[in-house]
């Protein structure tokens, strides 16, 4: 998990939400990535979807049955089934995700039974430096939109 709060740190770094993945199996590390889908002008570019990717083109095949995930925040719709389709065995995250989180926390999408492929989870695992890369972010995000919005006002 602190490999992948470090590759949070860059998609920081360009400015992206930093959430950062590592998939591995039997030890190897088989992919990575981080968030950049502002900078690919690509919806799909998640960290988990890249670091699927690289490593299905490291293992030669599109299923990764024995590997675990290492994300910092809990995945999204597109990415759970992403993990599901490439029979990703394990799921290991940072923070909850409250509002898009579709392991536990706004929608529980693995407890469905039309899955033809059990993952296990568990979440909160660095929690705390997870949750806080993410929040000051958005603390930031927030206060530059605020301050650009006093700029556009007309003064009296």
């Amino acid at each position: 998990m602190r490999r992948a709060l470090g590759l949070a740190a860059q998609a920081l770094a360009y400015d992206e939400v930093p959430v950062g993945a590592i998939l591995v199996r039997d030890g190897q590390v088989l992919g990575e990535g981080w968030n950049q889908p502002i900078r690919s002008h690509d919806p799909t570019a998640h960290a988990e979807i890249s670091a699927i990717r690289k490593a299905s083109a490291v293992a030669g095949n599109y299923r990764l049955p024995g590997s675990t995930l290492y994300v910092t925040l809990e995945p999204c719709v597109m990415c759970l089934g992403a993990l599901v389709h490439a029979r990703v065995s394990r799921l290991v995250f940072g923070a909850y995700e409250h509002k898009a989180g579709a392991v536990c926390s706004s929608s529980r999408l693995l407890d469905e039974h039309n899955f033809n492929w059990k993952l296990e989870w568990s979440g909160g695992v660095l929690e705390q430096p997870c949750s806080q890369l993410l929040s000051g972010f958005f603390q930031r995000r927030r206060s530059e939109a605020k301050d650009e919005r006093r700029k556009q006002q007309p003064s009296s």
